[in-house]
């Protein structure tokens, strides 16, 4: 076996051959977005040095940044003890994580009220992000 294969071996794959991911920002330390990745995805990433993504709803590989520009360059790949979930240390591109045009997509907060409440601004709108 190659030391190549060895690391992804290690990963806990589910059913469907995929790993959950945290992007984390490095610079604020702010989680910027979850989502999934295959075997091929984690290795483009790490190959690359950006985040490769798998698209459930598209079935597809999505790099990150490929239609809006914000890209997610990767300073560090840890993965958790159990082995089934990996955090991205990145340098968000642009500032926007968030397909709405937001900084982090964890962008809503359960208030006194039980209601969510949205506390960040939309930075881009994404009608200028997704040109289709």
């Amino acid at each position: 076996m190659s030391e190549e294969s060895h690391w992804l071996d290690q990963i806990r794959w589910d059913g469907d051959g995929l790993v959950p991911v945290i992007a984390q920002e490095a610079a604020s330390g702010d989680i910027l977005m979850f989502a999934w990745m295959n075997r091929e995805a984690l290795q483009l990433s790490r190959e690359s040095g950006h985040a490769v993504y798998w698209s459930r709803s598209r079935k597809r590989l999505w790099h990150k940044g490929e239609e809006s520009g914000n890209q997610q360059q990767i300073l560090s790949i840890r993965v958790d003890c159990d082995e089934d979930v990996i955090l991205l240390s990145v340098e968000q591109r642009g500032g926007i994580a968030c397909h709405t045009g937001r900084h982090s997509c964890f962008y809503r907060q359960l208030n006194e009220q039980q209601q969510w409440e949205t506390t960040s601004a939309i930075l881009k709108s994404p009608d200028e992000m997704y040109k289709k």
